[in-house]
């Protein structure tokens, strides 16, 4: 753990200069193009290409170092906005598309290298912690991202935003090459055609298929959830708007803020219990976080004051960070060499989740209430949990806890334990 806060801080400022991305650019393509469609192609390719980037990169990132993975899309992203913030003003329109490929598939394959590479980097038997350090981080990112991003473009322009993104992503590449750290439990295969590679991709297939039947249900689970999600994004300003007309901003702010403190009081909280307790939460806590998240997500939506509504958004962030590091930490107890396909795997799930979720739910919100649009998906994802955690309690099933697991591939060729 020694070098891995000083990762935590190099991934939090690239997370900020993706959440001042996010922001900036879809307004800039708005404001370039004059065109709301253009705005919604420059979303739909990016989700697109992370969808599609998550079946790669878990190639990429069992065949090569992760650690060079990590810094190539960071230096690629820096390369793209330096691209677009030095072109003329004519061709900048096409070139927000090659962004939106270039950010959309780097950030999928920098997330699925760096959750591959958690147990080598710190330990198994410290990656809940590690998982949980990474969540704050982002959490924290998000905050400052979401809230610099409006003052820095309407003081500075687009110019002072593109360069500060792409400064955030330089700086997360140096970071992360300068520090002495191992990526993976062994050297890499000799490339995507390996006969190690082509192994590790039926073993992933066999054991979401016949292996792990639970396994699959958590990563089933998780792209409902990103229905979910992309239905509370899609209907926060239209339930912000009719609460206050003359400041819709104000609830979402709050809402987001409350969000992310209750991600880090999950983070404490999950550190603190898995030290005292030497066991990690298993299959059962993460349906059962996830009902609550889903379930406090819905109350958000529910018009009640503002006070219980912003509590409720504390607990849905806080079931939601602690399922995040559940589910994370649960994937991490697969073997090294197969760990990278698992979780380019549930990159492309929950991204394809999302997008649609995006599209039904903005479809929906023109004919219902955004409680009943919010309701519908999150109230279909806490179906589903109460399926797997009755399927659960009614086998006896419990996730054996990893406190005396080796470091997967440091002693001994994988980890086992764990597998539902």
């Amino acid at each position: 753990m020694r070098y891995f806060r000083l990762l935590v801080l190099g991934n939090g400022i690239s997370a900020y200069g993706s959440y001042l991305n996010m922001v900036a650019l879809n307004v800039f393509v708005y404001d370039a193009t004059g065109s709301a469609l253009a705005a919604g192609l420059f979303m739909a390719v990016r989700l697109a290409t992370s969808v599609v980037s998550g079946w790669v990169s878990g190639r990429l990132v069992s065949a090569y170092d992760r650690k060079r993975l990590m810094v190539g899309a960071d230096l690629c992203q820096a390369v793209a906005l330096l691209s677009l913030l030095l072109a003329p003003d004519g061709i900048r329109p096409g070139l927000l598309y090659v962004l939106a490929v270039v950010t959309g598939g780097c950030s999928t394959l920098s997330q699925v290298a760096l959750r591959s590479s958690i147990p080598e980097i710190v330990g198994a038997e410290h990656r809940v912690r590690a998982n949980g350090l990474l969540v704050t981080g982002r959490s924290l990112a998000m905050i400052a991202g979401f809230a610099s991003s409006g003052v820095i473009v309407a003081k500075f322009g687009y110019s002072a935003a593109f360069a500060l993104d792409a400064a955030t992503f330089l700086v997360s590449a140096t970071m992360l090459f300068l520090l002495p750290v191992r990526t993976r439990s062994a050297p890499a295969a000799t490339g995507p055609g390996s006969a190690k590679d082509s192994g590790a991709a039926r073993w992933t297939a066999r054991m979401l298929l016949g292996t792990a039947p639970v396994l699959m249900a958590m990563v089933a689970i998780r792209a409902v959830d990103g229905l979910g999600s992309s239905s509370h994004n899609v209907a926060l300003p239209i339930y912000s708007s009719g609460l206050d007309p003359d400041h819709p901003a104000t609830f979402i702010s709050q809402f987001w803020a409350t969000w992310a403190i209750g991600n880090i009081v999950a983070q404490q909280v999950i550190g603190r219990v898995t030290k005292k307790s030497g066991r990690t939460p298993g299959e059962r806590a993460f349906a059962l976080g996830a009902v609550v998240m889903s379930a406090g997500f819905i109350v958000v939506f529910s018009g009640l004051p503002t006070v219980p509504a912003v509590i409720a958004a504390l607990v849905a962030g806080a079931a939601d960070g602690f399922t995040e590091i559940v589910y994370v930490s649960r994937l991490q107890t697969a073997p090294d060499e197969q760990r990278g396909r698992l979780f380019g795997l549930t990159a492309s799930v929950e991204n394809f989740g999302f997008g649609l979720g995006m599209l039904v739910s903005g479809a929906l919100l023109e004919a219902f209430s955004p409680l009943q649009v919010v309701g519908a998906f999150h109230g279909l994802a806490i179906v589903l949990c109460l399926i797997l955690l009755g399927w659960l309690l009614r086998r006896g099933r419990m996730e054996p806890d990893p406190p005396a697991e080796e470091p997967a591939g440091r002693d001994q060729p994988t980890v086992t334990e764990g597998r539902g």
